[in-house]
């Protein structure tokens, strides 16, 4: 007997949503700054294809410092400003969007003094530490306890995470996604959530030495130089997918840009 081959089923708001889909971009450092540059063509596409587009929130409260300048994006005149700011404030002048920046670190203290009380349609997590990743994951979880219908009901979870020249992006729901029934596929309707599946990868590749760079050839050090905006642009074409496609086969990949070589995480 054939073995149905597994698929998620985009949830239909992404697909047919009332207001623009709601995104909380959590960090705005390598990864982070060249998300939220990929996610800002991704809205420019989405509306000229007459979809209402992202409305897009991105937290972190780091500054801009010497070592940023070049493998993250970001100016000479920009030194001393927070990322997120510096971020937001470039893409509305240059597209005209409202997106908005908290200054602030994500997590459980600040809930109630964020935009939308932390509650969004799509989270995307471009952090360095594994207890980062566990907070927004309990976070993610509370909200999944206490599920009701909302415009910004939290639907999914896209991770991003490094090494030097190694690193994952996995895509989870943050509770089970109704699927319609299908003769052709094997449809699933939960993705696990990368803290719970891959832990272990996650504390192996968190980067140990977490002190400032002082310039960006000690920044080089410790992180390739595309590895960032590779796994960013990967990353939002997985996004790409499960919104113009509507499905998804693959709910990530793992990459070793050392190797040019990217392995798929398949669904189910």
């Amino acid at each position: 007997m054939n073995t149905l081959t597994a698929i998620h089923i985009t949830d239909n708001y992404l697909i047919n949503p009332t207001n623009p889909i709601t995104v909380n971009l959590i960090g705005a450092g390598g990864t982070g700054s060249n998300m939220v540059m990929a996610l800002a063509k991704m809205n420019h596409a989405l509306t000229a294809l007459g979809h209402p587009g992202l409305q897009v929130y991105l937290y972190d409260n780091d500054r801009v410092s010497e070592a940023n300048r070049g493998r993250q994006l970001f100016a000479d005149s920009e030194l001393g400003m927070f990322k997120s700011a510096a971020l937001i404030d470039r893409i509305n002048r240059f597209f005209g969007t409202n997106w908005k920046a908290v200054t602030e670190l994500f997590n459980q203290t600040g809930m109630s003094t964020f935009p939308h009380n932390g509650k969004a349609n799509l989270y995307i997590s471009c952090v360095d530490k594994v207890a980062a990743r566990m907070d927004i994951a309990e976070i993610l979880k509370g909200f999944s306890a206490n599920s009701r219908y909302e415009r910004n009901k939290p639907l999914y979870w896209m991770d991003c995470g490094n090494s030097k020249d190694t690193g994952q992006v996995i895509l989870s729901t943050i509770e089970a996604v109704k699927q319609p029934e299908s003769e052709q596929y094997k449809t699933v309707a939960k993705l696990p959530m990368v803290t719970d599946e891959f832990r272990g990868l996650l504390e192996a590749s968190e980067i140990d030495d977490d002190t400032p760079s002082c310039s960006l050839a000690e920044a080089l050090t410790k992180q390739d130089l595309f590895i960032n905006s590779t796994l960013a642009n990967l990353g939002a074409s997985l996004l790409w997918s499960l919104f113009r496609e509507g499905m998804l086969f693959n709910r990530g990949f793992f990459l070793n840009l050392k190797e040019f070589r990217t392995q798929p995480l398949k669904v189910g």
